[in-house]
């Protein structure tokens, strides 16, 4: 798969500015778990994902993190170039939840690109608006939403993204993705298990009925 592949706009761009972006993207590869982005980070550049999963994601000052997106195949990654968007006002980390391999845009050829050509700029908005409208989502959902609830969304996305009813991911883990606390997520499980919607063992969750999973999450 090509840089031009993914890119979604890469038609819509003029012959000078396509050749312009494919001499300045690099391709770079990470392991899953690879922090890409954390607080207070440089200015990495906009990523262009080829293959792979990145989450991102905030830190409360008392540690406890909350996922707000995740990026997959031929998405793009715009809050890694944090330089050129001068009004965000917010932290956010970048990880790798699997082997990823990206393309970085260098953030001033984006900026150009942006300052000089209205389908970047209408595409860079549209990525904001969407980003956006995750972050909206994820505020209802922790304001109004139940955590069994939530919970149940989350396992069953979990289960789709893998395409497996078995679940190797910790307590803690889910809690991260969450913004809640492990005991919290515990407990629930626990709950979930007595009744017969899921099994627990160690390091695995195994859905049972998904039915039920469905009718919570709804």
């Amino acid at each position: 798969m090509n840089f031009s592949d993914c890119f979604p706009i890469y038609d819509k761009l003029t012959s000078q500015q396509q050749q312009l972006l494919s001499q300045a993207v690099v391709l770079r590869s990470v392991k899953k778990d690879t922090l890409l982005r954390g607080s207070g980070s440089d200015c990495l550049g906009l990523l262009v994902i080829r293959s792979g999963q990145l989450r991102a994601y905030i830190t409360s000052d008392q540690g406890r993190e909350v996922t707000i997106y995740r990026l997959f195949p031929q998405d793009i990654c715009l809050m890694s170039a944090s330089c050129i968007l001068h009004d965000l006002q917010f932290e956010i980390s970048i990880a790798a939840e699997k082997d990823t391999q990206f393309w970085i845009i260098p953030p001033n050829i984006y900026q150009n690109l942006m300052e000089n050509c209205t389908t970047v700029a209408n595409y860079t908005n549209q990525i904001m608006a969407t980003r956006l409208t995750d972050v909206m989502w994820l505020i209802e959902q922790v304001m109004w939403k139940r955590f069994d609830h939530r919970l149940a969304h989350f396992l069953l996305e979990e289960s789709a993204l893998e395409s497996s009813l078995e679940l190797h991911l910790t307590h803690e883990k889910i809690a991260s993705h969450t913004g809640t606390a492990r005991e919290v997520v515990t407990r629930m499980l626990k709950h979930f298990q007595s009744e017969g919607a899921v099994k627990l063992t160690r390091g695995t969750i195994t859905l049972l009925d998904l039915q039920k999973l469905r009718a919570l999450s709804q």
